[in-house]
């Protein structure tokens, strides 16, 4: 049976259309708390907030928070912030200045957490992926689930379901430290690898992270395909794609192609059936795999997962078909460290393989388009980004999104393609989206698979195309 958490208190989020503040924010309206939040950009996000009762401020300053004071002065307000929340924000100035309640977001999702058996997916690459399939799968095979994750989940239409239901899905996010907040009935480790250089020095420190997130999980379940997870952590719940002896959880693929996967199924080395995944990549038959096994831990019946395992779909801006203009087909993808950006590449080469065996007079390319995510990460990643990207067709690099930080090495996307070059020839730098439409027909040509990786503003790329499309129809 849930527990109710107190009403008499008031949210106000900095920074509230980012993805995971508004999946918080929308989990607290479901609870029954008032809402009030700041961002300079409005988008589908904080419209949904609006529409919930949410008052949504479109500035970030001092005026903002004296309003919420005296809205809500019969209430404990806590003002909550995100990492990406610089000490300069006015508002956060203020309300420090004010000896205000301030709290980080970590501290609201963990909270939440505590009313439900929490289910937490935690890892440097594929969390949202991952926390997309269980999410799914549990309330499929469950009808008792919830979900608070960093992505639009298809089955609910957001990145936020939260009802009165005994399971909550949550993505775990490990960039700023905050990693080691959560308490989770069953802790997910999808894999371990060195990111975020801005807040780690080294891969030890991450690590160290990690262990303190397992040593908070009452259960564990770790990828035992990932060489740093296995040699760190020990756990009976293990999953695997490559391997079935001494592993609870497996499926090894037979077929792979860009429509499915198909599998044997595996616990403890014994075959159960073989089974269909109606999402491409080893990468996400991993993470399929991960989500497969919690239902398991929790007793979901494999009968069940099967049944239902037709409706998985990727998240949004994972893998995600955007549109086709005179021939040149697109797609989205999250990337933005390289090994992301191997895994998108591979499942992109796939796709084209299989469309050239249909279509054997066409010679596809691989055209990539590539906004590097950070200043710090571009300078410690920037041979590895070399080596992926320079195996597209033809790349095209726009400027780095800095992400709040301040170019202190002098970092471009110059130097990356002068780097490039040295590998591919066919490299060059544009400015933004802008620049890709104006050149848009010049860049590319009939049957190009057009590949837009980023964490940055690049996904609205689609959306300068398409409305350049509509307006010259």
């Amino acid at each position: 049976m849930n527990i109710k958490l107190p009403v008499k208190k008031h949210f106000h989020f900095i920074g509230i259309g980012g993805i995971g503040m508004s999946a918080i924010a929308m989990a607290l309206i479901k609870k029954g708390y008032s809402i009030s939040g700041s961002d300079l950009v409005k988008n589908k996000e904080t419209r949904k907030l609006e529409a919930l009762g949410a008052i949504i401020f479109d500035s970030q300053t001092k005026c903002n928070i004296n309003f919420v004071i005296s809205q809500f002065k019969n209430q404990t307000i806590n003002f909550v912030i995100s990492s990406a929340i610089k000490d300069e924000n006015e508002e956060l100035y203020f309300c420090r200045k004010s000896n205000l309640i301030i709290k980080h977001r970590s501290e609201i999702l963990a909270m939440i957490m505590k009313s439900y058996f929490s289910l937490s997916i935690a890892g440097s690459h594929g969390k949202t992926s991952t926390s997309t399939f269980l999410s799914t799968l549990l309330e499929l095979c469950t009808h008792n689930s919830s979900s608070i994750t960093g992505g639009i989940i298809p089955i609910y239409e957001s990145n936020a379901h939260v009802e009165d239901t005994k399971y909550l899905v949550t993505e775990i996010d490990e960039s700023d430290g905050t990693i080691n907040n959560y308490i989770s009935n069953i802790g997910i480790i999808n894999n371990i690898d060195f990111d975020h250089c801005d807040h780690y020095k080294n891969i030890e420190e991450i690590i160290s992270r990690f262990k303190k997130f397992a040593s908070n999980s009452k259960k564990l379940l770790i990828n035992y395909d990932c060489a740093i997870s296995r040699k760190n952590f020990n756990s009976s719940n293990q999953w695997s794609i490559k391997e079935i002896n001494n592993i609870a959880y497996s499926i090894i693929p037979n077929i792979v192609n860009k429509n499915k996967t198909i599998g044997k199924y595996y616990e403890q080395g014994n075959f159960i059936d073989t089974i269909s995944i109606p999402v491409p990549g080893l990468h996400n038959l991993s993470n399929i795999t991960a989500a497969i096994a919690a239902c398991r831990m929790i007793g979901v019946s494999f009968k069940e997962i099967k049944k239902n395992i037709k409706s998985l779909e990727l998240p949004k801006k994972r893998f995600e078909f955007r549109g086709e203009l005179e021939q040149r087909i697109i797609y989205d993808d999250y990337a933005h460290h390289p090994n992301e950006i191997k895994a998108t590449i591979n499942l992109a080469r796939l796709f084209i393989k299989n469309q050239n065996n249909t279509n054997k007079d066409q010679n596809r390319r691989l055209i990539a388009i590539f906004q590097p995510h950070r200043f710090t990460r571009v300078k410690q990643f920037i041979h590895e980004f070399v080596q992926e990207l320079s195996k597209a067709d033809v790349i095209y690099l726009t400027n780095i999104f800095g992400a709040g930080e301040r170019n202190i090495h002098n970092i471009n996307s110059q130097l990356l393609a002068k780097l490039i070059y040295k590998k591919n020839k066919n490299v060059s730098c544009l400015k933004d989206n802008y620049e890709i439409k104006d050149k848009f027909f010049n860049l590319t040509k009939k049957n190009d698979f057009i590949l837009n990786m980023g964490a940055g503003d690049c996904h609205n790329l689609w959306s300068i195309l398409d409305e350049e499309n509509t307006l010259d129809d």
